[in-house]
């Protein structure tokens, strides 16, 4: 007898910005990509090859966005992320010697250990590139790949057709290129939909989306099964819904489990804590004090930094699987619920920011491993599932178009279109404009020069669309960084078509543009001329 109640796809959003600064020696901002790699997408890949090796049945589904694709397999990253990786593999030596019969002692060996074991698997294992592991694991068919737009650009406030699709079809391009196929799946950045957009991903061969929880409440029709069965838009596209219940079970800073108390505390630091003129060596050559990654407290409560607790490693990893049987057995009652509700065997769709697991929740990692642990072994209710997974097992859904929506706060664009950021969209769609006319004009271009000038002015146009630049205006924190990237990507812009206009390219000006913003190298310009 069949004891299946209920699906679970539970979908990871790996996406940084394209970072990358051959000019300076060091660069701030890059060590986003590395804390990434070291707290994020190492351990996720460890613990699938786990689960692998053990036998354990688990179905994930992840987008790996074009601009963090090319970040991991740029050879100045790898080299840049191996510097980064070993000056923390030297701290920890002393580290350890330091925190020997001190309450941080086994928080400082498992740091140690987990650098160690963290070059070992980029170096030697993938050979500098992760994208390698990846793509492995989607061979065994237990991880599905989802590709993104291009840069991340919001596509709902862009002016032109031909602008959302060369930010479609670039990402899925820039996918087969590292992947070997086109992808099924589409992240739209920032979950943002508006009606049309389908059409477009439709064109380009994407299965399935993912929106907001009221991107399909509020579709029309009006669902009859909610968020707990796709719908499938006019374009032939199935959408997929958040499910609120289970994603506030782990995100949520008040209920959620990454707020409990013997969990690693994300705001205490050794960059912060040491003593300045022995950590000195370990950070940027600046001298300024920043996070290094190396957290010795726990959450403790609701208490000031310097009161929390010491960290204790087995604590936690006990916490971590004790809240993956809570995880498990609330997806049971669940489904066992919507079963009998709806009449048809639903989906609980689970979306995350991928850097929540091991960036900001330490022990995240080993809780969704043990999720699927737990989902594989000692229950036969709920079923792992990628989204593509189910649209094949269920092929009757209702057909609706899915409402304008994000996921960001208040649920559609205000993030991203404010009185911090309006600015930018005046000049973003001028460049769109004027990329189009060039694109149409020379799209049977052959002359060598113009080539490369047309193909950077589209890496400058996507880079300065990047969704990042316009959430970090509004958000603070990096905002003058944003705002430089912004104009630079503009302004550069600018300079290569003037030129093309004129009729001559200044190739000294180009070849060092090319060697700074190096994305896409396979990017086709006349994605953005218009249909003949």
């Amino acid at each position: 007898m069949n004891a299946e109640k209920g699906c679970l796809a539970i979908v990871l959003h790996a996406h940084l910005p394209f970072v990358r600064h051959p000019e300076h020696d060091e660069f701030l901002e890059e060590d986003w990509l590395f804390e990434g790699i070291t707290e994020t997408y190492l351990p996720l890949l460890a613990r699938q090859e786990e689960l692998v090796r053990e036998g354990v049945r688990y179905r994930l589904t992840m987008s790996l966005t074009p601009p963090l694709c090319e970040m991991l397999a740029d050879p100045l990253l790898q080299g840049r992320y191996l510097r980064y990786l070993d000056k923390r593999i030297d701290l920890m030596k002393h580290e350890v010697e330091a925190k020997k019969n001190s309450p941080f002692e086994d928080a400082a060996r498992m740091y140690r250990d987990i650098l160690g074991r963290s070059r070992e698997l980029f170096h030697d294992r993938w050979g500098d590139n992760i994208l390698n592991g990846f793509r492995e694991l989607q061979g065994t068919g237990s991880l599905e790949i989802m590709t993104c737009a291009a840069t991340h650009g919001f596509l709902p406030l862009m002016l032109t057709p031909e602008a959302v699709r060369a930010q479609i079809e670039i990402g899925c391009r820039n996918y087969e290129k590292h992947f070997g196929r086109r992808p099924r799946g589409f992240w739209l950045p920032e979950c943002a939909y508006a009606p049309g957009l389908d059409e477009q991903l439709a064109r380009a061969g994407i299965k399935f989306l993912i929106v907001d929880t009221h991107g399909i409440l509020l579709a029309d029709p009006e669902p009859v099964y909610g968020v707990h069965a796709p719908i499938v838009c006019p374009s032939g596209i199935a959408a997929f819904g958040r499910d609120y219940e289970s994603s506030k079970q782990v995100w949520s800073s008040e209920e959620g489990y990454p707020g409990e108390a013997v969990y690693r505390e994300f705001y205490r630091d050794l960059g912060y804590d040491a003593d300045y003129a022995y950590i000195k060596p370990y950070l940027h050559a600046d001298g300024v004090r920043r996070n290094l990654g190396i957290k010795y407290h726990r959450v403790t409560g609701k208490v000031e930094l310097h009161e929390k607790h010491p960290y204790v490693p087995s604590w936690a990893r006990e916490k971590a699987s004790l809240h993956a049987d809570d995880f498990v057995a609330n997806r049971r009652r669940q489904a066992e619920w919507l079963a009998g509700s709806l009449g048809r065997t639903p989906v609980v769709l689970s979306p995350y920011d991928a850097e929540l697991y091991g960036h900001w929740w330490f022990e995240g990692p080993d809780f969704l491993a043990d999720v699927f642990r737990k989902l594989h072994y000692n229950q036969r209710e709920v079923t792992p599932v990628t989204p593509a997974e189910y649209i094949e097992r269920f092929r009757v859904n209702q057909v609706a178009t899915p409402a304008g929506s994000s996921w960001g706060d208040k649920g559609y664009y205000e993030v991203w279109l404010n009185g911090t950021n309006d600015w930018i969209y005046r000049h973003l769609h001028a460049a769109e404009e004027r990329m189009v006319a060039l694109a149409t004009k020379h799209r049977d271009e052959r002359d060598d020069v113009k080539l490369r000038a047309l193909k950077q002015m589209a890496r400058e146009l996507v880079l300065a669309q990047s969704s990042d630049w316009a959430f970090i205006m509004t958000v603070g924190g990096a905002r003058p960084y944003a705002t430089r990237r912004t104009n630079l990507h503009l302004d550069r812009f600018r300079v290569i078509a003037d030129q093309i206009e004129s009729g001559a390219p200044d190739e000294g000006y180009l070849s060092g543009v090319e060697g700074l913003d190096t994305i896409f190298q396979e990017i086709d310009h006349r994605l953005y001329a218009r249909e003949a």
